[in-house]
């Protein structure tokens, strides 16, 4: 099947069909306090870990939220900024930041009305930066050129999706006992597939020439071939290879890279928190 035909279905029509139901799903949270609502602003937010909650706790859960969609926000905006850009190259490069494009404006719509429902006030959308203070120019508003822009567009966007798989399962714990938690992994698989198709427009280095030591997955906390070294947060802690309290190394004789690569790893809240608070300026 088409990536980009796949993709799409979870966006559009599909997902605003179902959003008057998911509205009521939503609603569950309507007897939150004010005081959740409050706290759940993006930084700071559902930053200790799960065993710091009750699996029903709703306050969790809304920060858990509210964290998701600003992360959302920032690759809802970083998209729309890309095609805009000019920097894209014609045909499935644009194709595909186009579809995902769609797909994050999807998610900003869908937890945006999930809060409401509930009563809670989503968090506002931040101003971005998405050059660091100059550290990057993917926009290539300073003329760096349209590989080295492009380059960079990849970059970013497969930063960002690793960061948006990694924190929806790490926000898992706080969305158990609720409703939300099957919609969310409905995104986080989404992600993923983003994740996926970045990295395959990241193989392509020439042509149809792929980049032999551009992996479709992560080996231990490698960042992988031309990621910036600002991004290594979202690496940090892939070398894991002690799932479920078995070291899988010792139990099967694989080495420590097929191990790694065969887990991906949750990241914190406080992580990805820190990791967005790069791009935002307020």
């Amino acid at each position: 099947m088409n990536i980009i035909k796949f993709l799409d279905e979870f966006t559009s029509d599909n997902l605003n069909k179902k959003m008057s139901s998911r509205r009521e799903v939503f609603s569950t949270l309507g007897s939150l306090s004010k005081k959740a609502a409050l706290v759940a602003v993006p930084f700071g937010l559902a930053t200790s870990s799960s065993k710091a909650y009750a699996a029903q706790d709703m306050d969790a859960a809304v920060s858990a939220l509210q964290l998701a969609l600003t992360l959302e926000y920032l690759e809802a905006e970083f998209y729309m900024m890309a095609l805009a850009s000019g920097v894209l190259p014609s045909g499935r490069p644009e194709s595909v930041y186009s579809q995902i494009s769609k797909h994050e404006n999807q998610h900003v719509a869908f937890l945006t009305a999930g809060l409401e429902g509930a009563g809670v006030e989503p968090v506002g959308k931040p101003t971005f930066d998405f050059t660091v203070g100059g550290m990057f120019d993917p926009f290539d508003d300073n003329n760096s050129g349209q590989e080295v822009a492009y380059a960079q567009l990849l970059a970013l966007a497969q930063a960002f999706e690793d960061t948006g798989v990694r924190a929806y399962k790490g926000q898992a714990g706080n969305l158990m006992g609720t409703d939300f938690l099957t919609p969310a992994l409905q995104i986080h698989s989404v992600e993923a597939k983003h994740a996926s198709e970045i990295r395959r427009l990241r193989a392509m280095v020439a042509g149809e020439t792929l980049n032999p030591d551009a992996l479709g997955w992560i080996t231990l906390d490698n960042r992988g071939p031309g990621m910036p070294e600002a991004t290594q947060a979202v690496y940090d802690g892939e070398e894991n290879v002690v799932q479920g309290g078995v070291n899988l190394v010792d139990a099967t004789g694989f080495d420590a890279v097929a191990v790694s690569q065969s887990y991906d790893e949750p990241m914190t809240g406080e992580t990805a928190s820190t990791i967005a608070g790069l791009f935002i300026v307020s």
